[in-house]
């Protein structure tokens, strides 16, 4: 998976999407689809598949509506592992564990820890168990459709997927009635996007044919596959909790500055759990609530889980999930550190509103667009120091206030 998208399913609309009524005749999506059976044809896509499969798609109102509720960019992390990180999740994962006879096998191909193949594969689809479930599942081709013909700012991207998706078709790798996924055309046990199964889908259950919908090992082993392509290091952990020392310099904590563990050492940070790596491993240092929440050491490992999907919190939960299953000491009662639980998390406007402030005070965010990444925490460390704030690079109520003050 590609596009930052998690628990997809958990959007769907609550009726079967066989039961929606077509919508009434739209002239400019039926010229849209026009557009795209050309980009389709263009792009070696069979022309009569093309216009089968295209012609006479109705937008689908539900898909365009889900884009605005991604869990993972809208929910504090503490609250996103929560729901993703349950009792009931690990005990699950640790059934499909020992039933899932493939995982062995995929683990030494690969050389993916399965833990973390079946973390992902409980998070994006409850191990499977969302994928026969009328309510949840889509026709990928309407779905893609729709945001193609959106005014969405991603419709290259989704224009992608959708001639990606006809080319699966075209291929004879699943048959149109099949083609299901998410709001998003995030397809099979693992979620993947039409564009990723055609790069790293694989045939690991030898009966000729990649198939994430129906087949685990399939799903799972393609899954290590896309991981090893995006760095994904065998024998090697994602890093762990820290303790920070009393005194300490947060704006060493800039998320993208790595040092060696002995270096990191040397600031007085000590593991909260298990030993991360050696002494000349490196590492990430991220506060992803700040000071007042856990901080982690991140190894090349959790940057391969960014890759899969760009979400921090995701990949925070695919990590602490496979420690759960793992049964690493000290997972089940989380982090050391408590998470801010009190704090009021701000809302898409407010954090737009943040980023619009600090662009006039002269801290360059990239873009004002209420998702705080990188370079928006950058801004908020400047601003932080530049007032006498602990520059953690959090955003929370407090500091918009301190903004909206105009301090």
């Amino acid at each position: 998976m590609r596009v930052p998208i998690v628990l997809l399913w958990l959007l769907a609309a609550p009726v079967a999407w066989a039961q929606t009524p077509p919508a009434a005749n739209d002239p400019a999506m039926a010229a849209c689809l026009l557009d795209l059976v050309a980009r389709a044809k263009e792009q070696g896509v069979t022309p009569a598949l093309a216009e089968a499969q295209l012609s006479g798609l109705t937008p689908d109102p539900e898909v365009l509506a889900a884009t605005h509720k991604q869990a993972e960019f809208e929910k504090p992390v503490w609250a996103y592992l929560d729901s993703a990180v349950s009792d009931e999740a690990v005990a699950d994962g640790r059934v499909k564990l020992a039933a899932e006879g493939s995982l062995p096998a995929i683990e030494a191909a690969h050389g993916v820890d399965r833990h973390v193949l079946v973390a992902i594969w409980g998070i994006e689809s409850g191990y499977g168990s969302v994928l026969t479930d009328p309510r949840k599942v889509r026709p990928v081709l309407r779905s893609l459709a729709t945001l193609a013909c959106s005014r969405d700012e991603r419709v290259a991207l989704w224009t992608e997927e959708l001639v990606a998706a006809l080319r699966i078709l075209d291929l004879g790798r699943t048959t149109p009635e099949h083609l299901t996924g998410s709001w998003a055309g995030a397809m099979g046990h693992t979620q993947f996007m039409p564009t990723t199964y055609l790069r790293h889908a694989v045939d690991f259950d030898g009966d000729g044919r990649a198939d994430i919908w129906t087949s685990a090992p399939d799903a799972l082993a393609s899954t290590a596959h896309d991981l090893r392509s995006l760095g994904w290091r065998p024998g090697e952990g994602w890093g762990g909790e820290v303790v920070l020392p009393a005194g300490f310099d947060y704006r060493l904590a800039d998320e993208t500055t790595v040092r060696t563990l002995a270096e990191w050492r040397g600031f007085g940070l000590t593991p909260a759990g298990r030993t991360i790596g050696a002494d000349t491993d490196t590492a990430r240092l991220v506060l992803p609530a700040g000071a007042r929440g856990p901080a982690f050491l991140l190894r090349p490992n959790f940057q391969a889980l960014l890759g899969y999907n760009a979400a921090f919190s995701y990949a925070l939960a695919v990590a602490h999930l496979a420690d759960r299953l793992r049964g690493e000491p000290g997972s089940v009662q989380g982090f050391v550190q408590a998470w801010p639980r009190g704090d009021r998390p701000l809302g898409a406007d407010e954090r737009r509103e943040v980023q619009a402030a600090l662009e006039a005070q002269g801290h360059p965010v990239g873009g004002v667009d209420g998702r705080i990444g990188p370079r928006s925490r950058a801004a908020i460390r400047a601003y932080q120091a530049s007032v006498g704030l602990v520059p953690d690079g959090y955003a929370d109520s407090a500091l918009l206030d301190r903004l909206r003050a105009g301090d």
